[in-house]
């Protein structure tokens, strides 16, 4: 038998707090083109938390089911010339079944993680940040626009504040007014997606919307979306209900959105080491006690992420 690695699974589909357990398994054997990676950090996100709870679907064959697609760590073995070396910093994505104590992923998914940013904000931060940029990138957003974000205090709508407002765009963002004075320091302008928001929208913009990122797919979003723009200027990635309005749906699987998101690694990471991206984490916590983050992520929108430890 070759090494082992503690892992975290779901033995079943239904509550985390019932299904997550974490097991021993047999590392996969690295080959030409896999790196292995000691993990120190991977971030929780709620396709991790749907996938576990039966939303994405309930094959018996996908059982123990791997969780997790993007870690932060330390390399442990890599081949000569597959990129980063024996001992280096990097963050890894995408990968399937980051939550493991060790993981060995293609050479191509992992990435030299500059020194300013630590394992935490590097686990959260590129799941979140690809689907940022293929949104901002899909609407082709410039100096000339207007963008409404819808849920810009969340993990992927305050990246794509960010990425709209270092393009020149202004911003108008929703969120619940705790997270209000967050939002205005990403730079963009706060309405309080609880009032009547075509209104409040209207309000706080000094120029006409010109396009829309929804992050949050509820109908009142859509709906108010509509008021504002044509549907092709508006992209989801949550709003599955409604792409019969001719919106664009985003969820990473058409030639444009993969090579957007390929594009968008070095960028985000610049961007992290800079400071002019920061990855708020809404709380940690280890392999064993994760269902406590699984259940936190489920039963609200929080400003941040969330990252589990091996």
């Amino acid at each position: 038998m070759g090494r082992m690695t503690r892992k975290l699974v779901a033995t079943a589909f239904g509550a985390p707090r019932e299904v997550l357990t974490v097991v021993d398994v047999e590392l996969p054997t690295a080959s030409v083109g896999t790196v292995t990676v000691d993990v120190r950090a991977a971030g929780l996100n709620p396709f991790d938390v749907k996938s576990v709870q039966g939303v994405m679907g309930e094959d018996p064959a996908k059982l123990p089911l791997q969780i997790g697609n993007e870690c932060s760590g330390v390399v442990r073995e890599a081949a000569a010339g597959t990129g980063p070396a024996v001992g280096d910093r990097v963050v890894v994505y995408p990968v399937s079944g980051a939550f493991a104590e060790t993981v060995v992923a293609p050479a191509a998914s992992v990435h030299t993680l500059p020194d300013t940013v630590d394992f935490d904000q590097a686990a959260g931060l590129l799941l979140a940040g690809v689907t940022a940029y293929d949104l901002v990138e899909t609407l082709d957003i410039t100096e000339t626009d207007t963008v409404l974000v819808h849920g810009g205090a969340g993990a992927v709508g305050s990246i794509a504040v960010v990425l709209a407002v270092s393009r020149g765009a202004a911003v108008i963002a929703t969120a619940s007014p705790a997270n209000h004075e967050a939002v205005r320091a990403l730079g963009a302008t706060p309405v309080d997606h609880h009032s009547v928001l075509l209104d409040a929208v209207r309000s706080a913009a000094t120029t006409p919307v010109t396009a829309v990122i929804d992050t949050v797919g509820v109908d009142d979003a859509i709906d108010v979306s509509l008021e504002l723009v044509e549907p092709g200027r508006i992209a989801s990635i949550a709003a599955w209900g409604r792409a019969g309005d001719g919106i664009t749906i985003l969820d990473g699987s058409t030639d444009a959105s993969k090579r957007h998101r390929r594009d968008a690694v070095q960028p985000l990471l610049a961007a992290a080491a800079d400071g002019r991206i920061v990855i708020e984490v809404a709380g940690t916590s280890t392999f064993d006690d994760a269902a406590d983050s699984f259940d936190a992520l489920a039963g609200r929108h929080p400003r941040g992420k969330y990252i589990l430890h091996p």
